[in-house]
């Protein structure tokens, strides 16, 4: 057999890993159905396989690493899934496919794709809740420390509530005088 496409076929439920055994295959599609699950790592034992296409469906979970040993790949798609975690690093055959095989997969990350990948326990920094504490003590102290800095910072507490006021009353008597015309 020198492929299988079952691509259109509203085929349901996970992909079976015993089609990983068809290790002569060269062209497995099973694009446009409602596949789900995740992609079998036994596909790494397609040896000979030069096109495989498993997008548009509803597969689940990462990209097995094991598919970067698949040598002859040309063709790669697992574009319109919902396919999290890295992209295979582009060695070999991988270093080939552009942002197009992964296409419509919100949670990938790596290159060739610009979102990059954080690690586990990871997060963007981010000031910490001991450094707003310590900024707050510290202002507190200066300014029940410094009579001067108090009324100065009193006064402005005072003059941007007038102003908040004011600017409330203004606009209301404006809205009123509106309405009642």
């Amino acid at each position: 057999m020198f492929g299988l496409d079952l691509s259109c076929n509203n085929l349901t439920g996970e992909i079976p890993d015993e089609l990983g055994n068809l290790s002569s295959i060269l062209g497995l599609n099973l694009s446009h159905n409602y596949l789900t699950g995740s992609i079998p790592k036994t596909f790494s034992n397609l040896a000979q396989i030069e096109s495989l296409d498993l997008s548009y469906n509803n597969l689940t979970g990462g990209i097995p690493s094991e598919l970067i040993d698949l040598n002859f790949l040309e063709v790669f798609s697992v574009a319109y899934n919902n396919l999290t975690g890295r992209i295979p690093d582009m060695k070999a055959q991988f270093g080939t496919f552009d942002n197009s095989s992964y296409k419509e997969n919100p949670f990938l990350c790596a290159p060739p794709l610009v979102k990059a990948c954080t690690s586990v326990g990871e997060s963007p920094p981010s000031p910490t809740k001991i450094s707003f504490v310590v900024l707050f003590v510290t202002v507190i102290t200066l300014l029940y420390i410094n009579p001067y800095w108090q009324q100065k910072c009193y006064n402005s507490i005072r003059y941007c509530m007038l102003l908040c006021y004011y600017f409330v009353s203004n606009h209301l008597k404006r809205l009123s005088d509106y309405l009642n015309r």
